[in-house]
């Protein structure tokens, strides 16, 4: 190859091992949560240098020993430190990746490397976040409407300066390393076409490195809107599920305070303890254990009202007791049972819970032996009660398709509601 078509594939290498350890290192989880932080602790920023700077330093090693030259990312690394996370991170990235260089004799690269971390943190100093994440790799694309909007209004914009000070960064290099070639290395700029492309490159090596880690910014900030978003859903939801089983009950207390007394006044005490441990719970998911805690006092409060009538069957595999659901999720089925299934059934009402892990699921199911509804209108039943309803949207929102809310329904035998979600063990919360 000539020697333009070799520093043309160096240039082109040193693009790819730039995108290659970008990508990389925003897969480790640590990384990502240092680079989404605004306002980074000195820990934070030592953590961010080091993992820059030891990457970028065992590429100045493979320069050194293997004469590999697109290894060398010395300008755009301690650059893109100091600019994401201040002058001394840039500095300390600076003086990792000089020493290797200095102790081989390029004496003019520590001072250099150090400069270009500083002159990145001091950019980072002046220059507003956002407009650091929104230099892209395709400035040139728009970069005659920034330069006329700086000659128009005289104002400063920034998407130029982070564009100039990299070239002049590199300007800055290719003379030193045109006056003292042993003492920094350069790739070096001998035509126009080629000292157009060195300056590209080293551009794109800043560029492309912000956009990529932009990406992931912006996918977090999407995810963090789908949690908001979510939690506002079923915040609303949930402000129906209290206020409509709130309603059904005060309305049984009513109908009993003239006829008995005391037990209404049972109902009012246990109805108080109920909405007490809802007001106490915050959370969107509880274990399943707490669930069905919650179930016993709304049962004690419908065994008031039944007395003898109801009997309550459970049937717990203890393997699920620890697998986290929906808060709330049980009641409107419950009552939902109660309500269209055993009220209106003569002798002994019946209602099983039962759950059962399967092929990765929690499977819930609430059987009673009421009264039952049609075939036809089992499946209908589901979208039209204000329980169901809001049941099987809350399932909806959380798990998008990867759910199943059945009622299989025999008239006059009963009706089976059997709820299938993931098998979930951490308590997952959504901050809003």
């Amino acid at each position: 190859m000539t020697g333009e078509q070799v520093v043309l594939t160096t240039l082109m290498a040193k693009l790819a091992v730039g995108a290659v350890l970008s990508t990389m290192l925003v897969r480790f989880p640590w990384f990502r949560r240092i680079l989404l932080t605004e306002k980074r602790d000195w820990p934070e920023r030592l953590i961010f240098a080091a993992s820059l700077g030891v990457p970028l330093t065992a590429g100045v090693l493979w320069r050194l020993l293997l004469n590999n030259n697109a290894a060398d990312l010395t300008l755009s690394g301690a650059f893109l430190a100091g600019l994401l996370a201040g002058p001394y991170a840039g500095a300390i990235v600076g003086a990792l990746v000089g020493i290797p260089a200095f102790a081989a004799g390029e004496f003019a690269a520590l001072p250099f490397a150090v400069g270009c971390g500083f002159a990145g943190g001091g950019l980072r100093e002046i220059c507003p976040p956002e407009a650091i994440w929104h230099f892209s790799p395709l400035f040139f694309t728009g970069l005659h409407r920034h330069v006329w909007k700086l000659v128009r209004r005289f104002e400063i914009d920034w998407v130029v300066v982070l564009l100039a000070v990299p070239i002049g960064l590199e300007i800055i290099l290719q003379a030193v390393g045109y006056r003292w070639p042993a003492r920094v290395f350069v790739i070096p700029a001998h035509t126009p076409l080629l000292w157009f492309f060195v300056i590209l490159a080293t551009v794109l090596s800043v560029a492309i490195p912000i956009k990529i880690w932009n990406s992931a910014r912006i996918e977090h900030r999407l995810q963090e809107q789908e949690k908001l978003l979510m939690a506002a859903q079923l915040d609303a939801l949930a402000s129906q599920i209290n206020p409509h089983f709130l309603f059904n009950t005060l309305t049984s207390i009513s109908s009993l305070i003239r006829s008995q007394p005391e037990t209404a006044r049972t109902l009012i005490v246990k109805l108080s303890g109920l909405l007490r441990r809802l007001l106490r719970s915050q959370e969107y998911f509880v274990p399943l254990r707490e669930e069905l805690e919650a179930i016993d006092e709304y049962l004690d409060i419908e065994s008031v009202r039944f007395g003898p009538k109801l009997r309550i069957e459970k049937d717990i595999d203890p393997a699920t007791l620890d697998l986290v659901v929906p808060s709330m999720l049980l009641q409107p089925l419950v009552e939902n049972s109660i309500k269209h299934g055993l009220s209106h059934k003569l002798g002994e009402g019946r209602i099983t819970i039962r759950s059962a892990r399967r092929n990765g699921h929690a499977i819930i199911d609430v059987i009673d032996n009421g009264m039952g509804v049609p075939n036809g209108d089992a499946a209908r039943a589901k979208g039209t009660g204000i329980g169901l309803r809001n049941v099987n949207e809350r399932l909806r929102v959380i798990y998008g398709a990867n759910y199943q809310l059945q009622l299989d329904s025999v008239p006059g035998e009963g009706t089976c509601a059997r709820i299938v979600i993931p098998e979930l063990e951490t308590p997952t919360r959504i901050t809003a």
